[in-house]
């Protein structure tokens, strides 16, 4: 009996401990949406004044946070042309935390919306303010602990005018591509009510299913939205991983499915679900982590077992 109520305590005190983790982290990822999301940006469509506030804000996280850059900025800019042929500028903000190995593992997310209509700012904070915040946790949470694979972290601009950021990003890789061996990828996912995040990719490459491996009851972390024969309803191509599945890199894009704010002014930080939020890049961290490291099921499992026998 005391042996239980040891295992308990124990794991109640291990809760607890993991709550104020979570608070003091998640402070700053919820900043970083809203700050992002907020009508300062001017709804950071590309080539605009807005978009330019966007990755000064970018480069000065960045910068906090410890990513190296290839070069002497964190910026890639590249041109390409617009509806009238006319060419347009856009600027992809690239960092990388260096690994144990060549190995590669590219973490994406577009800063880029719809900018200013009929003098309404469409500030885009499900799309994809929340993707670049989860971004920017990510890198923080990886450079307190040293990944096995290079991370390449990449904001890309663009993708609403035709995934153009992540097209310029696969043209001139700053890594050979041969050493890319995975593509994560969020667009969308800080508004669900009924807490249900969903992961594209695992059709094609089921094999990655093996790491998905979450405790957080209030989370359903859902394979689906990638079978061809689904049209529409199939994601693989409809965001950033698009460019990389094209170059036959493996990808996960990790998204919630359209709600009544998407794509309009009502997207803004208020209306979105921040537990659900915080809770899906919690279980995107794990999840990473768990592919990084190679710890699927049975190595976890092994593990625990190690601990048990101490």
């Amino acid at each position: 009996m005391k042996y239980y109520l040891f295992i308990v305590i124990t794991y109640l005190l291990s809760c607890i401990y993991i709550q104020k983790t979570y608070a003091q982290t998640d402070s700053q990822l919820l900043k970083d949406l809203r700050i992002l999301s907020s009508d300062k940006f001017e709804g950071r469509k590309t080539g605009t004044k807005g978009a330019e506030l966007a990755r000064v804000y970018l480069s000065e996280r960045f910068k906090e946070i410890g990513l190296k850059s290839f070069g002497s900025s964190f910026k890639q800019p590249f041109t390409f042309k617009g509806d009238k042929d006319a060419n347009i500028n856009g600027i992809n903000m690239i960092g990388y935390i260096p690994g144990k190995t060549k190995d590669v593992i590219v973490i994406s997310a577009h800063y880029d919306h719809l900018g200013i209509i009929n003098r309404k700012i469409f500030n885009g904070a499900d799309d994809n303010a929340s993707g670049v915040a989860g971004l920017l946790y990510l890198a923080e949470y990886f450079m307190k602990n040293k990944p096995a694979k290079t991370m390449i972290f990449a904001s890309f601009d663009a993708e609403e005018m035709g995934l153009q950021g992540a097209k310029a990003f696969v043209a001139q890789p700053p890594v050979d591509l041969n050493q890319i061996r995975l593509n994560i990828n969020m667009d969308m996912i800080s508004h669900n009510d009924k807490g249900e995040l969903y992961v594209c990719g695992t059709f094609k490459y089921p094999g990655l299913k093996k790491y998905f491996i979450t405790d957080n009851p209030n989370l359903k972390v859902l394979f689906g939205h990638d079978d061809p024969k689904q049209g529409h309803d199939d994601w693989t191509n409809q965001s950033d991983q698009a460019e990389f599945n094209a170059k036959n890199i493996p990808f996960l894009y990790f998204g919630v499915e359209d709600h009544k704010d998407y794509h309009k002014e009502s997207d803004k930080f208020q209306n979105i679900n921040k537990t659900f939020f915080t809770d899906a890049v919690n279980a995107i961290k794990t999840i990473v982590s768990n592919i990084d490291k190679e710890r699927d099921i049975q190595k976890i499992f092994r593990e625990k077992l190690k601990m048990k026998k101490q």
